[in-house]
This record gives structure tokens, C-alpha cells and sequence, in this order.
């Protein structure tokens, strides 16, 4: 018998036999807690954390196999500490993220999501011309600030000429000129971003020193009628301070798709008009679900060959 891989997920029949031939036992999804003990892999998504009590559950573990582009679910420290692997799954999920993104600015900028509950509530009489509720803005002419030019972040800027949205970006590495050029995209510093975006984009991954990236004292530095986008991590934000920065200003709307403490969420958050709320869907198409486990499945399959899998979580992520 093969090295036995618990899986936390569902796999696709094709994706299971194609493990199986590489050699592996499965487990799971079902009970996959109990197979812990003698789990040699372990494929799963950011609904599982993977602390020390999880590794301790499971001696003989010497790979996780991520299905999603993000880790902090997972504590990098401690897998090293034990010689655990950890792989991931980028660039799968870029463009439907970024689909995502441009939906929450479109619906954030054009007030979508009050016109459709006045609909469905059965408040509409009719059409007029000039109605405060409903009257939104203009996508073209504004200036998106994007922050994290890593993969998702440069998928948002491709869109932006469609829109007439001009881009500025802050990011921990500067894109090269001619990348900077074919984006259309300048790269600014940390208080201009803030202080000059109509709209401003959250694109990078969850680290202590990202963490609350926005708190009280950033928010207040923003654009007064700015627009807030979140589709990365919910814990970039400090959310009770959001809370206030949409109920006091700088801030006019917010598109969030992510949440400090998901599933909860602050309380007054929800209640807001001015905020479009989606329960974490960037990835959520069929085709990109399937081929973040066929990622999973790739650096697994390689692994089992005894070779070091192509997606290993490195200290440093392009962000």
C-alpha cells in the first residue's frame, strides 16, 4: 500500500483514480480526523487550520497539500519545525477573482444592490428621473489604487482600460517599466495610495505585518467618497473601524467578498446601505474549483514520485 494521502475535500472521481494510480491510499473526506495518525499527506482548503494540534494528531505527515492560493491558515513555522511541506494553489483562481473584483466596484460605484432590494422589497413605483436612493457614479474616469501588483492585482489593472478607469498601484515590489506601461499602471507610495484613490483594492496576502493593513488611523487617510474593495483576506481590514469610517466618512462604500472573523461578521457591517456583501465567492466558478484541486492533485501526484512539488509556500509570495 502507498503512502496514505486524507483528503478533507470531495474529490472528483477522475481526481481520486488519478491519485490512486500515482500510488497513493485514500481517505476521507469522511472521518478524515481519525485517518490523521497515519496520514503521510494531507489535501485540504482554508476551512481546516493546520496548527500544532493538527501535526500533532499526525506524526507521519510530511505534506499539505493546499487546494487554495492562501496560507495563513496554515502554520508555516510549525510544518517546518516538523519537515512538513506545504504546497498551494496559484494562479487557478486569478481571473475569476478579478471577474469578482470588477463586479463589487461596478455594483459599490453604481448603488446596484439598494435598486435591487427596493425591487424585491416591492418598494419601486416606477421609473424617475431623479432619484437620490438609487443614483450611483462613474466607473470611467476614476482612479483605481491597487494594492498587491502580484497575480490577482495585475488581472484587476488588465480590465481597467475597458472601463476608462485609470491605475495607480503600492506594492512590495515595483513592476518593471514595461509591465508598468502595457498596464497602464503607476506605481505610488503607501500615502498617496490612500489619500488619492476613488477606489482602493485589497490584493495581497495575510501576514503579520499585513495584518489590519487598514486600520482607524489608514481609513482616516483615505479619499473622502472613496470606495474600500476587499476580495483578498478579511483581517487586512480591522472591520469595527470600517464600520465607522462608512458610517462617519472618509469612506462612501465598500465591496467586501472576505471578512476578519468569516463566517461571522462585525456586527453593524451588514446593516450598512453603503456596503455589497458577498459570502468569500472570488473562486466560486465550477471550472476554477475543479482546477484548484487539480493543482492540489499536480503537486501531490509529483510528490509521490519522490520529487519536490512545483507550488511549495516559500517564505516570500509576490504580493
Amino acid at each position: 500500500m502507498g503512502p496514505l494521502v486524507v483528503t478533507t475535500l470531495a474529490l472528483p472521481e477522475d481526481l481520486r483514480e488519478r491519485l490512486e494510480r500515482g500510488g497513493a491510499a485514500l481517505a476521507g473526506p469522511d472521518d478524515w480526523w481519525g485517518h490523521l495518525s497515519a496520514a503521510e499527506a494531507l489535501l485540504t482548503d482554508l476551512t481546516v487550520r493546520v496548527d500544532d494540534a493538527l501535526l500533532r494528531r499526525a506524526p507521519r505527515l510530511r505534506l499539505v497539500a493546499n487546494a487554495v492560493a492562501g496560507f495563513d491558515h496554515v502554520d508555516l513555522a510549525a510544518c517546518g519545525q516538523r519537515g512538513v511541506l506545504v504546497t498551494h494553489a496559484p494562479d487557478v483562481l486569478t481571473e475569476a477573482v478579478a471577474d469578482l473584483t470588477w463586479a463589487l466596484l461596478l455594483a459599490t460605484l453604481r448603488r446596484w444592490t439598494v435598486a435591487e432590494r427596493r425591487l424585491r422589497e416591492g418598494r419601486w413605483q416606477g421609473w424617475r428621473f431623479w432619484d437620490d436612493e438609487l443614483l450611483g457614479d462613474d466607473a470611467a474616469g476614476k482612479l483605481l489604487g491597487i494594492v498587491g501588483m502580484g497575480r490577482i492585482g495585475r488581472a484587476v489593472a488588465r480590465r481597467a482600460s475597458a472601463f476608462r478607469v485609470r491605475v495607480q498601484y503600492f506594492s512590495r515590489r515595483r513592476l518593471p517599466a514595461a509591465e508598468e506601461a502595457a498596464l497602464g499602471a503607476r506605481f505610488v507610495d503607501w500615502d498617496t495610495i490612500l489619500a488619492t484613490s476613488d477606489v482602493l483594492s485589497l490584493h495581497l496576502p495575510l501576514t503579520p505585518e499585513t495584518h489590519h493593513l487598514l486600520d482607524a488611523a489608514a481609513l482616516a487617510r483615505m479619499k473622502p467618497g472613496s470606495v474600500l474593495l476587499n476580495t483578498a483576506r478579511g483581517a487586512l481590514v480591522d472591520e469595527a473601524a470600517l464600520v465607522q469610517a462608512l458610517r462617519q466618512g472618509p469612506l462612501a462604500a465598500a465591496g467586501l467578498d472576505v471578512f476578519e472573523h468569516e463566517p461571522a461578521v462585525t456586527p453593524g457591517l451588514l446593516e450598512l446601505p453603503n456596503v455589497v456583501a458577498l459570502p468569500h465567492i472570488g473562486s466560486a466558478t465550477r471550472r476554477t474549483r475543479y482546477r484548484m484541486l487539480e493543482r492540489a492533485v499536480e503537486n501531490l501526484e509529483v510528490w509521490l514520485r519522490g520529487r519536490m512539488p512545483p507550488h511549495v509556500v516559500r517564505a516570500e509570495v509576490p504580493g
